[in-house]
């Protein structure tokens, strides 16, 4: 019944969804070429707070805990697990402040509106999975990037989302690099909760009155051996996600 009832939601978040993409699309566009990088940075923003307000039509809730006193003038390695694309919209809102650039799949850098062009031009790193060399090389200028402006990179070093909230095995390589490149970031450890739900059914219809919950943990100095700075940012995250709630 609860399946059923998606399905006309779903069609209405959609119209909402694909009407915020497009209209935001020439907002980007014109915030970063008329005006600049901060009305560019505003738009995408907002966007993301509009694709959000689009989830609520499916009763869609989010909570993002966040008690700590994260420094603006440092740059930051934020790392998390994935369990859908809608992890991504209250990362940039709620982290707006910190400027989010994210590691994404090159095949989401066209064809996407709003989202394509701003992982395009908004200073995210498009990586090649079947190219290490490219991924390696991307990695690298984001971290040298954020290093230099004190912004941040958003990585999920699970390489694909889980299906079904519970979490997979990190892959190393892209962190070490973000690490590498940017020795004065903090490392940001979020675990996220119930974004799979939304997709418990597929793609279409989409699942209603999921709670989301994200929790943002102590950040950690990015000191002394990589591989332990991994296993305990990973330890950290895993032990904030509980699929069954």
């Amino acid at each position: 019944m609860i399946k059923l009832l998606a399905y006309p939601f779903t069609v209405i978040f959609f119209l909402f969804f694909g009407l915020t993409l497009v209209v935001f699309h020439p907002i980007q566009w014109f915030c970063l070429n008329v005006i600049g990088y901060d009305a560019h940075k505003r738009s995408v923003s907002i966007l993301n707070w509009f694709i959000m307000r689009c989830t609520n039509l499916l009763g869609t809730r989010y909570r993002f805990d966040n008690t700590h006193n994260i420094p603006t003038n440092r740059p930051l390695v934020i790392v998390t697990n994935h369990q859908s694309m809608y992890d991504i919209p209250p990362i940039i809102w709620y982290m707006r402040k910190y400027h989010p650039k994210f590691v994404s799949k090159i095949e989401l850098g066209k064809g996407i509106p709003s989202v394509s062009f701003n992982l395009r031009h908004g200073g995210s790193a498009l990586i090649n999975r079947k190219d290490p060399k490219q991924s390696i090389e991307q990695l690298a200028k984001l971290g040298e990037y954020i290093e230099e402006h004190k912004r941040s990179a958003v990585i999920f070093p699970e390489g694909t989302r889980s299906r079904d909230g519970a979490p997979k095995k990190f892959r190393t390589t892209g962190l070490k690099v973000l690490m590498d490149k940017a020795p004065s970031a903090l490392i940001v450890p979020i675990s996220i909760n119930n974004s799979w739900k939304i997709l418990r059914y597929g793609k279409f219809p989409m699942g209603l009155s999921t709670y989301i919950k994200f929790k943002v943990h102590q950040p950690i100095e990015n000191r002394g051996n990589p591989d332990t700075l991994i296993e305990q940012v990973e330890s950290v995250i895993v032990h904030g996600i509980n699929h069954s709630v």
